[in-house]
């Protein structure tokens, strides 16, 4: 398949942003708490998608997840700086290497997120980036707490095709999650699996994408 590449969709955390989870679990279990039990009880992945598709609101995810860890009494900033402790940075050299790549491409964001982390991502790329907004960045931004859908449902996919009018053989999608991957080739979307240990930047010279990424 030679079909040229118009449009690129990013995820975010593990590409774009780096990031790392296991920080929030060191520090929950910094508090007693049993951080295995935790990650795989269908109450906490039930209050995580409810919050990450927008269903529960900042306020009610706080109260809930406080409870389900016996929490309660924590102040609001303490629980938001342990929560938004996983995001690390973008590097600015990987923020040059997306200008630039916007100048050959159209180029979206999608990524699964949440309320508290979204407000922490936008304050820090105005302050070290100046922009206000990740639309201004790229041609539009998706996420899943504002579209009410998470990846992998390949309902998240079909809106943004639908709303860009996007060619699913001319759109790569690059993500850093085997499950999103796969949903996405189902569609027609080409792909690229990237590992946390690869760096977007070095997909693309000069903007535009090397020979052999797809």
């Amino acid at each position: 398949m030679n079909t040229k590449i118009k449009n690129i969709i990013f995820d975010l955390g593990g590409v774009i942003l780096d990031i790392d989870e296991n920080i929030v679990y060191q520090e929950l279990e910094k508090l007693g708490i049993d951080v295995k039990e935790l990650a795989h009880s269908k109450a906490f992945m039930d209050i995580m998608s409810k919050f990450d598709t927008g269903i529960y609101t900042a306020t009610t995810f706080r109260r809930k997840l406080k409870a389900l860890i016996g929490q309660d009494k924590m102040t609001d900033q303490k629980f938001d700086s342990i929560w938004n402790a996983m995001l690390l940075d973008i590097p600015r050299e990987r923020m040059e290497a997306i200008e630039q790549v916007k100048q050959h491409y159209k180029i979206f964001l999608m990524s699964n997120s949440n309320e508290i982390h979204y407000d922490l991502y936008v304050r820090d790329l105005q302050l070290r980036f100046g922009y206000h907004e990740f639309d201004e960045l790229f041609d539009k931004s998706y996420f899943s707490f504002a579209e009410h859908l998470e990846k992998p449902d390949p309902r998240f996919f079909e809106l943004i095709l639908d709303h860009e009018g996007l060619v699913p053989e001319e759109t790569l999608f690059i993500d850093d999650t085997a499950a999103n991957i796969k949903v996405a080739k189902s569609l027609g979307i080409r792909c690229y699996h990237i590992s946390r240990d690869e760096l977007v930047r070095n997909l693309f010279v000069g903007g535009v994408l090397k020979e052999g990424v797809v």
